[in-house]
């Protein structure tokens, strides 16, 4: 048996780990084998969930797990959207909940609240009265909440990345499937204003055929990993202590796959990963540790590189950039560049531009192009998107859209093969990193369906029909 995974090991190429440099990557070596055999699982489709329009909802009555952060701007949302009952919170702490139902409680919303242990968060999915579960927790709660909703007849909104390992993924894609609930990762970079702008030139051909794409999520997150009280539990930083590689891809990737139209009509292929040691974090640590004891489990342990560039080549021959630094002292960034045979797209640095030559065109030009190409979504919405807020007015923009789609019976905008494909590239990269960024097959979740799955519809010809309450 031992030789024969010996073997297993030098043929995958995991025999390139020996001895001290495996501890340079937070994964042991059955971590990366089950990574290469989950790349290479595909189960039979029971059912195409890309397109699937779930019977209409009239109301959605709605659930919502983990109000820290992100969470309790779900619920400033969700309260200012008419067609949502808001009927149970859930949280560890007891505060939380309570200053959560506080505000929903003005607009007429009555919700049972949830708190003080670990696995409370069950008996609000096990209601029998709800909808759609809204899941806003650290990383590791992601999959077992989705798959657990989705087994007790809820669709699923779930906060990014969906799923930190490939067996999670592929979890995620067969419950829906089997369920037939939406399981829908809250990508909320796709209802970014520029990025709306550059999907509804792309499919009007204003950059031609598209060959390349870059994006990243590049924002230095140092004081709040540090901090005792912004991420609960110091999670953040713990996640960033036990893994290697692209860690949080999908701000960057998932308006790029909607450009592409990855899943439906192009599909990933392999993916490439680097990663440079970290210079920040470690040392940031142990300089902590000396002062405050509190520090002290986190000194001498091994962090995630500064910088990590993951490549993916697409079926079609496209290829994409995708990179992650949360750790080194630069502006925000996520790239946004599209580039195609006409024309390019770019957001970062601000402001958006757009060319299609030696040079970018001017702001006013910006500006006509901006009218001539408005999306629908964002004529009817956007304004009022602005004014409630979330990042600019996205986040409302896609909690309304997704709402919407709900009440009105259409497909949502991001399936579960969206939220499996974009998350599976944390995983991907750190069993590409580990094997001296050797190439790795991506998994097609759709299993062959990306061939003729239709895009993503934003002509909103239907719908459209959700109120906001401002």
């Amino acid at each position: 048996m031992e030789n024969n995974r010996r073997d297993f090991l030098k043929k995958t190429g995991l025999g390139l780990l020996a001895g001290s440099s495996l501890s340079a990557f937070a994964a042991t070596p059955d971590d990366l084998l089950r990574i290469e055999e989950q790349a290479r699982y595909a189960p039979p489709q029971t059912f195409n969930m890309s397109g699937y329009a779930a019977p209409k909802l009239d109301t959605v009555r709605v659930g919502i797990i983990g109000i820290g952060n992100r969470g309790m701007g779900a619920v400033e949302r969700l309260n200012k959207l008419a067609g949502v009952d808001i009927r149970a919170l859930c949280d560890l702490r007891e505060e939380q909940v309570a200053k959560a139902k506080k505000l929903v409680s003005a607009s007429g919303h009555n919700p049972q609240t949830y708190s003080g242990s670990a696995d409370i968060w069950k008996k609000l999915a096990e209601r029998t009265d709800l909808d759609l579960v809204y899941i806003l927790t650290p990383w590791a709660y992601h999959t077992p909440m989705a798959l657990f909703s989705m087994n007790h007849g809820k669709h699923v909104c779930v906060e990014v990345p969906a799923a930190k390992t490939l067996e999670e993924a592929w979890q995620l894609v067969e419950t829906s499937e089997k369920t037939r609930k939406h399981c829908m990762m809250v990508e909320n970079c796709c209802y970014d204003f520029h990025e709306l702008l550059t999907l509804n030139m792309a499919r009007q051909g204003y950059f031609g055929e598209i060959v390349h794409c870059e994006g990243a999520y590049i924002h230095n997150l140092q004081d709040y990993m540090f901090s005792k009280t912004h991420f609960y539990q110091m999670w953040e930083l713990e996640e960033n202590s036990k893994r290697k590689g692209n860690l949080y891809p999908t701000h960057g990737l998932g308006p790029i796959c909607q450009v592409l139209d990855i899943n439906r009509g192009d599909q990933m292929d392999y993916l490439v990963s680097m990663s440079t040691n970290d210079f920040s974090l470690g040392d940031r640590a142990k300089e902590l540790a000396a002062q405050d004891s509190f520090y002290k489990p986190y000194a001498g342990r091994s962090f995630n590189g500064n910088m990590n560039n993951s490549t993916i080549r697409t079926k079609k021959g496209k290829t994409i950039l995708v990179q992650f630094d949360v750790s080194s002292p630069r502006p925000y960034s996520r790239i946004q560049l599209v580039s195609g045979t006409k024309g390019v797209s770019l957001k970062y640095p601000e402001p958006g531009r757009f060319s299609t030559g030696h040079e970018w065109i001017s702001e006013s030009e910006y500006k006509t192009l901006e009218a001539k190409y408005m999306p629908p979504i964002v004529k009817k919405m956007g304004e009022v998107a602005k004014k409630v807020g979330g990042h600019g007015g996205m986040d409302f923009l896609m909690d309304w859209r997704t709402i919407d789609c709900l009440r009105n019976g259409l497909p949502l905008d991001q399936d579960v093969y969206d939220a499996a494909l974009w998350s599976s590239i944390g995983p991907l990269s750190t069993w590409s990193i580990a094997n001296r960024s050797n190439s790795i097959d991506v998994p097609d979740f759709t299993r062959g369906a990306w061939k003729k799955n239709k895009p993503v519809d934003i002509s909103m010809t239907t719908g459209g029909t959700t109120q906001a309450k401002l």
